[in-house]
């Protein structure tokens, strides 16, 4: 039976450019083709679901299997995954029969995505878009995971995880969770004074991610007095000189910075 092409190479561009999206050791097309068994893990599984969904089970199991010893990553062809997906690293990623996987999401090795029971029903997560599982993290059951989550390395889940929020620890707890607001206004004015923060300390609830979010918020505030306050005088009159806020030495706060942070 051949396989319509649609079906086959419909995600492989796709997948292939999501790369280069989230691993910046990626160079070429072909590097990455060649050199990435996480690619190659889900490239087989694409082809290993239709079977599965044929009724082909044996085959794609075995073709599985084989992708299995090839990549060190072991999905089952019964796993519902969508498009662009990444696996960085790859080696000792499994992914159940029943877990079901969104679009943009990305999981990093020694990730597993088990059951908790031997029932034949639904035994394995539910992740929705943008979700990120950090390497080691154990992911278990029939639960959901909320779009835009993260799970942080090591971290074992075994209840559900609301979206937009970071979850660490075993078992797994919320640490963070931050409205749509907060983050934009942090990102812009972090824009603005040409430092991204979010490069190191994004969802990292440590002290100095807290310190450098809390001096962001208070940049903020000013900002808006002040833009109002300029208004203020311009409408009275007045004048107000147009100065362009300087750039942040990055090095210096980098340096500033423990080492696993800089």
């Amino acid at each position: 039976m051949e396989l319509p092409r649609n079906m086959v190479f419909r995600h492989i561009n796709e997948d292939i450019n999501c790369v280069f999206a989230r691993d910046p050791a990626a160079r070429t097309r072909f590097e990455v083709l060649t050199t990435y068994p996480g690619l190659h893990a889900v490239m087989a599984h694409r082809i290993n679901h239709q079977l599965w969904k044929w009724g082909l089970k044996w085959l794609a199991r075995m073709l599985s299997n084989t992708a299995r010893w090839l990549t060190g990553i072991e999905i089952h062809p019964g796993a519902v995954i969508g498009c662009r997906f990444f696996i960085d690293h790859g080696m000792g990623v499994v992914i159940g029969e029943t877990a079901e996987i969104g679009n943009d999401c990305t999981l990093y090795h020694g990730v597993t995505l088990g059951g908790t029971s031997w029932d034949k029903g639904k035994r394995h997560p539910t992740l929705g878009h943008n979700v990120i599982v950090g390497a080691g993290a154990k992911v278990l059951g029939p639960l959901s995971v909320g779009e835009g989550a993260r799970i942080g390395s090591n971290s074992v889940v075994m209840k559900n995880v609301p979206a937009g929020t970071t979850v660490v620890g075993i078992p797994g707890r919320v640490v963070r969770k931050e409205a749509v607001q907060e983050v934009q206004h942090r990102r812009e004015i972090a824009k603005k004074m040409g430092f991204d923060a979010y490069g190191t300390t994004r969802d990292m609830p440590d002290p100095v991610a807290h310190a450098i979010n809390c001096m962001l918020d208070h940049i903020h505030a000013m900002d808006v007095k002040m833009e109002s306050m300029c208004s203020s005088i311009t409408e009275l009159g007045g004048s107000v000189a147009e100065i362009e806020m300087p750039d942040l030495d990055t090095q210096e706060i980098k340096a500033t910075l423990p080492d696993d942070k800089a």
